[in-house]
């Protein structure tokens, strides 16, 4: 089997190309690399994400979940200065791509990049974003979702972005036959903005 972005750790040569996004009234300017998902490029699905939807409504604790390069928790921390956010992601080459675009943008003291198990098991999040790892399979997702979203505190949300053509309108389904309120906020080429809460 070929190596995933969802790999640990990737055996291919580390090739980092640079990245721009602009996102909510801020320009980002990252590292990605190869070996990590959306190397060289903002993937259509983060786009749509950042696009359709405003900034955090507040400061708090912060997820983004399955960061890769960090667009998404550098985005977060960036348009809320007293944020802490935490940047899950299996692939360590991720994490290191994540904490080198957070300290080049300033924002090393609040974006804390960690393998899954090395979050604290009393931490709960405000707010969880995610370009959910779709392609590990409906189980290893269900199970990805089934661990981070009862860490949602009582008054927070998470907001997903998946393909329409990758299940986004079953996931959305299933997320509310957990017991969950799943509300679309946004559609946009071919993919769904989820919101999703207690």
């Amino acid at each position: 089997m070929g190596e995933h972005y969802f790999s640990a750790d990737p055996g291919s040569d580390e090739v980092r190309q640079p990245v721009k996004a602009a996102v909510w009234g801020h320009q980002l300017e990252l590292e990605s690399a190869s070996g990590v998902f959306a190397q060289g490029r903002l993937d259509r699905g983060t786009a749509v994400l950042l696009r359709e939807t405003g900034p955090p409504a507040s400061a708090g604790t912060l997820l983004d979940l399955g960061c890769g390069y960090g667009v998404i928790a550098c985005a977060l921390a960036t348009a809320q200065p007293a944020a802490t956010v935490w940047a899950v992601d299996v692939n360590e080459r991720a994490l290191r791509l994540c904490a080198d675009n957070a300290a080049s943008l300033g924002l090393g003291d609040r974006v804390r990049p960690a393998l899954p198990d090395d979050v604290p098991a009393g931490v709960e999040f405000d707010e969880i974003w995610s370009n959910p790892p779709i392609r590990v399979g409906k189980q290893a997702l269900h199970e990805l979702l089934l661990s981070w979203l009862p860490r949602l505190a009582p008054s927070g949300r998470a907001v997903l972005v998946v393909g329409k053509n990758l299940g986004a309108d079953s996931l959305q389904r299933w997320i509310c036959d957990e017991g969950y309120v799943c509300e679309r906020m946004a559609s946009a080429k071919g993919f769904r903005v989820l919101e999703v809460r207690r």
